[in-house]
């Protein structure tokens, strides 16, 4: 080969290699390392800690997040929380069946004794005021109260269906057992409107006392008697005329 030839061959590969690294530093300076960085790079501290690595294993058991589990902790002091049942409302309770018998037409003996054919009930808590008994009103004077207590009992039965305390409604001779019409107590009754007296002991005692001082019945006067009122004056005769 020639030496022209030869020298020519390596000026021209000179000349393709400095145009390359020419090429080279310019297109360093035009692409900015720094610029070019994604902002989480740029703004992340020195030693930022690496974001945590998903482990299968433990997404597995992972507690599902709802609306609860925003606002409180999955523990306290250490100890899981328990999810606690819901309080179930308070169901009314049943009215309590009223024991007894039903007694139909019952028959006022006297103000505390009871009839039904020829059975007898004595009212509890009570001593029956005899149909026969007199009182004296505060005028000294006499009066049938166990006659009026009678019939004051009987206009309060009216022959009305009386509820007793009793396990059945056969029985023979007398018993002595409590009473109802509704929910007003027969005894309690007598006692408080002073138509029979309360037995010693009894809870009816004090509805008793508040009778007698309040002369109720047997400690008042006789019901029956009236105020006597004035005679009217006769009006003035209408004189005929002398004419004169």
């Amino acid at each position: 080969m020639r030496p022209a030839a030869i020298l020519t061959a390596v000026a021209g590969i000179g000349i393709v290699a400095g145009l390359i690294a020419a090429g080279g530093q310019r297109l360093g300076a035009a692409i900015d390392p720094v610029e070019t960085a994604a902002p989480a790079e740029i703004d992340a501290p020195p030693h930022a800690p690496a974001p945590p690595t998903t482990n299968p294993e433990d997404s597995m058991h992972a507690r599902r997040v709802d609306e609860a589990s925003q606002f409180y902790p999955a523990a306290i002091d250490g100890k899981p929380l328990e999810r606690i049942a819901a309080v179930e409302p308070k169901r009314p309770r049943k009215p309590v069946e009223d024991a007894g018998v039903n007694l139909v037409r019952p028959i006022a003996e006297s103000a505390g004794i009871l009839t039904f054919g020829d059975r007898r009930l004595h009212l509890a808590g009570i001593t029956p005021t005899p149909a026969d008994r007199t009182c004296t009103d505060s005028k000294g004077r006499e009066w049938p109260c166990g006659m009026l207590a009678k019939t004051n009992v009987r206009l309060f039965l009216r022959l009305r269906t009386v509820r007793c305390d009793l396990d059945n409604a056969e029985w023979t001779g007398t018993v002595t057992t409590a009473c109802r019409i509704g929910t007003q107590d027969i005894s309690q009754w007598l006692v408080a409107n002073g138509w029979a007296e309360a037995e010693k002991g009894s809870a009816l005692a004090e509805a008793g006392e508040t009778a007698r001082q309040a002369g109720k019945g047997i400690y008042g006067d006789d019901p029956r008697s009236t105020v006597e009122t004035a005679t009217p004056e006769d009006p003035p005769l209408d004189l005929p005329s002398d004419g004169l």
